[in-house]
């Protein structure tokens, strides 16, 4: 365990609490599912990443823990859905529950301990409606059940609303029949048409708030110690579950409340109901799922994600840049680490670092904790400490290759930076179990899809340049690179060829002047056009225009945008 408290914001206390859960070691954790009716969209992506990130954390932290994530697959979205298809309700939403596996394994969130379908738990919500009933908190008319809001005086408390405030916090109008417009279904009486089971009440279907305090208290009893969801769910769903299941039980005590920010498009929650929604698969056809996750948790998870291609853009440079860090690294090592196993494997931990990779290491571990334990802030990793190792990665792989004497220390350092990394990344959710060069291949596929390129185009035009070259064609081969980075395609000679890698694209007339955000890079030639020495940055930069070059690339690079019009050396 980190010697460092978990603190956590918890909505019903409206503050950031000390973690402590019921059970020492043990975390029951429920985090409300989708509605399978269609594919999932970003606003999902944006929960469950989240989640998973709470849920690998606590693992890191040394804790046993129950994840419990439901599906809803008994609604009226589904069986409006299906009657548009003429499709089975149940086989319509059983094909969308495993659309949304396929999702989450491509976004990397671990499967959850339980996955409960309501289909499959009718005795569980039959026998706490009994309850509620029995209690005196809620009443039938037709067929139909309702929770009567007067009989809980606590109704509202986690949402903050007066109950005078509130309509039917369901997702149909008011019916006449309620006690109380703020009533809500717990079973709703069968039409023709509709699945149905049988009830004390009579056929018919559960109420989409009573499936959660079911299934969570069938897996997780009535007591546990998270209950989360996205910041839309606070009210009518949780506040209603909130209800019931004290109503239901007593002794129900659900410790934390959590929620996740919306992502937004133009300043608007983005869901399937506005219509303004992307879909996870239309997202990652385009963009590998790796990028998707880095760009969701670049933003604090309680704040609104707001949707751009740019930031997209952004995200998947990010990942190329770890990656091709760490393909390097691994490239760097693989001799060495021959060699050790030759000699019969020398403790890497007896040899000593190098004092700057020990700092960088140290304000790793100090920034991880720090940070994470502060109410999971993995924006601050990832633009922080993370970077910063990196960095120091790629400048520990060129000094190795410009020093004739190799110290082992060099080597030890690089091995535990490379360690420390894959670590930080295995908690956030970013280790993918393919390769670094598999890895890197999929961006690059994917990055020619969006430049509507293909490899032999790139490669054609590659040829075409080094021929205008040749024949001191500046202004052609210029065109070319320019033309490229435009596309997200950066170009970069080194000494004996050129090649290339995915960038963020970038506006030709944008490009004569740096700009301290998006494409991450090591090393830059400074503008034609500066006379002074300029600072080589080390982090997120635009591309120059620069002179023609040869640059030896330290891990990814920006395009280095440049005249092919010879200067005169100033």
């Amino acid at each position: 365990m980190a010697n460092q408290d978990f603190m956590v914001y918890n909505t019903l206390t409206k503050q950031k609490e000390v973690f402590k859960p019921k059970l020492p070691g043990k975390v029951g954790m429920y985090i409300c599912g989708v509605t399978a009716y269609d594919f999932s969209h970003i606003g999902h992506a944006r929960a469950y990443v989240a989640f998973d990130v709470l849920y690998r954390y606590l693992q890191y932290l040394g804790y046993e823990v129950n994840y419990v994530r439901n599906f809803t697959d008994v609604d009226d979205k589904i069986i409006r859905r299906a009657n548009e298809l003429g499709e089975d309700p149940l086989k319509l939403s059983g094909r969308f529950c495993q659309e949304f596996l396929d999702d989450m394994n491509d976004l990397q969130c671990l499967p959850p301990t339980h996955q409960p379908r309501v289909s499959d738990h009718m005795d569980e919500i039959r026998d706490m409606i009994s309850q509620i009933i029995r209690k005196d908190c809620a009443y039938s008319v037709e067929g139909d059940v309702y929770f009567a809001v007067d009989k809980f005086p606590a109704y509202g408390r986690l949402s903050g609303r007066k109950t005078e405030d509130n309509r039917a916090g369901e997702r149909i109008a008011v019916d006449s029949r309620k006690r109380n417009p703020a009533d809500f279904a717990l079973w709703k009486a069968s039409k023709p048409g509709e699945p149905s089971w049988d009830s004390p009440w009579g056929p018919g279907r559960p109420g989409w708030h009573i499936e959660c305090s079911a299934m969570s208290a069938r897996y997780l009893t009535s007591s546990f110690d998270i209950h989360g969801g996205g910041m839309d769910l606070i009210f009518p769903h949780h506040e209603n579950e909130y209800a019931q299941s004290c109503a239901a039980c007593s002794d129900s005590n659900i410790s934390y409340w959590m929620h996740n920010g919306f992502v937004t498009e133009n300043n608007e929650k983005m869901s399937k109901s506005l219509g303004n929604f992307f879909t996870i698969r239309d997202i990652t056809k385009r963009y590998h799922p790796l990028a998707l996750r880095y760009f969701l948790m670049s933003t604090h998870y309680r704040s609104p994600v707001n949707y751009s291609i740019s930031q997209l853009e952004i995200a998947s440079d990010s990942v190329y840049y770890t990656y091709q860090a760490l393909f390097d690294s691994e490239k760097a090592l693989s001799t060495f680490r021959e060699q050790q196993s030759a000699k019969g494997g020398k403790n890497a931990k007896a040899e000593r670092l190098t004092s700057e990779a020990q700092n960088c290491i140290k304000k790793l571990h100090t920034d991880f904790q720090i940070k994470m334990s502060d109410d999971l802030h993995t924006n601050d990793i990832l633009n922080g400490a993370l970077l910063e190792t990196l960095r120091l990665m790629n400048k520990s792989l060129e000094s190795l290759k410009k020093k004739k004497q190799q110290q082992p220390s060099q080597f030890h350092s690089l091995i535990a930076l490379e360690q420390e990394v894959r670590e930080v990344m295995n908690i956030l959710g970013l280790l993918s179990s393919s390769t670094y060069s598999e890895v890197l291949q999929q961006l690059k596929d994917r990055a020619l899809k969006r430049a509507g390129l293909t490899e032999e185009d790139v490669v054609s035009l590659i040829e075409e340049r080094v021929q205008a070259r040749k024949n001191r064609e500046y202004e052609k081969s210029d065109q070319i690179r320019l033309d490229l980075s435009a596309k997200g395609i950066a170009l970069m000679d080194l000494s004996n060829e050129t090649i290339w890698r995915p960038c963020v694209p970038v506006e030709q007339e944008h490009l004569v002047e740096p700009v301290t955000t998006h494409v991450l890079q090591n090393k830059l030639v400074p503008p034609v056009s500066k006379c002074v020495e300029q600072e080589q940055p080390a982090g997120p930069v635009s591309p120059l225009v620069q002179l023609e070059q040869p640059v030896e690339p330290v891990g990814p690079v920006s395009p280095l945008v440049q005249p092919e019009q010879p200067v005169e050396p100033v």
